[in-house]
């Protein structure tokens, strides 16, 4: 028994969530006798697909599911966003956030809430009682709230993330003993808090999976080189869950999700370049490095994951689009979005969605104009290098997908249909018992 089971006694009901990012559910729906514990929470309580956001990226994902709202409400619409009115650019840090956190909320009842991980939350808020940032933080010393956190992390040695530029290498082996490394930290550092915090919500992310997904993906769908390694790595993410679950008590209910999907990746589509050879996009220079080398006549240019903007006049500073064509120009850009192919005749986009249909609320300014959400196989890059090619092959052979993203409700009371990444934190609150006006979510509980 913890010191929580202790303190505690008034009878709330508490929720432990576990992100697991970029898991796909058929990953583990289909692989049941290798991942009984996932196996186990469907059993007892619920599990199904849900779809993700739009755009499904984690940087955009993350702040969605953690607030219930879309990206026209959190503020944030991907890993790159622009400033308003510049063709200035920032990445989107935890501050960026303008819609509440479901830990806000929690505190805000006068419950305790313990954040670990969480991508996009950098710096460490300080009206929760602990917080550890996830991706996109520098480093631990900066991460960590408050400092004794970051003292017993350091023994751990905790990483906030798996070092990426391990994945380029031909030969995959120190990146999987370093996404090893990283999980097993974390999951400690998880346990230690679980067991030893004063908290009525828990909300720790496993990051590191997206991670392995991105490098080995392709291996354990197409029987590649390093599948049986992929296997070992989720098997032991399996075991975590378990071992987790078991350091519950009674009164908690624990939630598993991703915040997408995943498949293999065949092509990387560099869709500034395709701009450009389709005349959409001219640069100022012979070698662009950034969104302000774009030329005057430029009538639209990309940021990822499919994102696309009309260089309006009055809205870019170097606008070349009248408003009075823009429904024409943008319904002529999504023609030829959907008819591209790539080089095996395939269909490169499934869908393109406009911004009224994805985006609503009081930061869509910067709301992308289209995005287009790309068939299976079709990783959508952007960059502003010329001359490059616009079909390529890189380092990552798995890329992030809308549909088979997971979500396991330890609860027979939960519902999961036709469900998405709104849907959490509204379920959240109901299974706290918090109240909550449901016009504020765009989504709503399964509970």
């Amino acid at each position: 028994m913890g010191l929580f089971d202790r303190l505690r006694g008034d009878g709330d009901p508490r929720v432990a969530f576990i992100g697991v990012d970029g898991v796909p559910y058929s990953l583990l729906s289909e692989n049941e006798e290798l991942f009984p514990n996932f196996a186990a929470i469907a059993n007892d309580g619920t599990a199904n697909e849900i779809s993700s956001i739009v755009p499904p990226e984690s940087s955009a994902c993350w702040p969605s599911l953690t607030t219930g709202v879309n990206p026209g409400e959190t503020g944030v619409y991907g890993f790159q966003d622009r400033e308003v009115g510049t063709y200035d650019t920032y990445v989107p840090m935890g501050r960026e956030v303008q819609a509440d956190r479901i830990w806000d909320r929690v505190q805000e009842n006068g419950r305790k809430a313990t954040v670990m991980n969480v991508p996009v939350t950098f710096p460490p808020q300080r009206n929760v009682q602990r917080m550890v940032s996830g991706f996109l933080s520098p480093g631990l010393d900066k991460a960590a709230y408050p400092d004794d956190v970051r003292d017993y992390l350091e023994t751990l040695d905790y990483r906030i993330d798996v070092n990426p530029k391990l994945g380029h290498q031909e030969d995959k082996s120190e990146f999987i003993e370093d996404a090893n490394a990283t999980v097993d930290a974390q999951f400690e550092a998880f346990k230690h808090y679980i067991e030893e915090d004063d908290w009525d919500l828990f909300f720790g992310v496993f990051m590191t999976t997206d991670r392995v997904n991105h490098f080995l993906f392709k291996d354990y769908e197409r029987d590649g080189e390093y599948k049986d390694e992929f296997i070992d790595f989720y098997r032991k993410v399996d075991d975590y869950i378990g071992r987790l679950r078991d350091a519950l008590p009674d009164d908690v209910t624990m939630i598993v999700a991703s915040d997408h999907g995943f498949t293999s990746l065949d092509y990387e589509v560099h869709f500034n370049e395709w701009l450009r050879e389709e005349g959409w996009l001219s640069f100022q220079t012979d070698e662009p490095e950034e969104l302000g080398d774009i030329a005057d006549d430029t009538r639209a240019y990309s940021f990822i994951p499919g994102r696309f903007y009309i260089n309006l006049e009055g809205r870019e500073p170097r606008g070349s689009v009248p408003e009075s064509e823009y429904d024409a120009v943008r319904d002529e850009l999504k023609a030829d979005l959907e008819a591209l192919e790539g080089p095996d005749g395939t269909k490169v986009v499934d869908r393109v969605v406009e911004k009224e249909e994805a985006f609503r609320g009081d930061h869509d300014d910067i709301a992308p104009d289209l995005v287009a959400i790309p068939n299976n196989g079709f990783d959508l890059k952007s960059g502003f290098k010329a001359d490059s090619d616009v079909f390529d092959t890189g380092p990552r052979n798995g890329m992030h997908s809308f549909d088979d993203t997971s979500l396991y409700v330890d609860s027979p009371d939960a519902t999961i249909e036709n469900a998405d990444l709104f849907d959490i934190t509204p379920t959240i609150l109901d299974l706290m018992n918090i109240d909550y006006n449901r016009g504020e979510f765009d989504g709503a509980s399964l509970v």
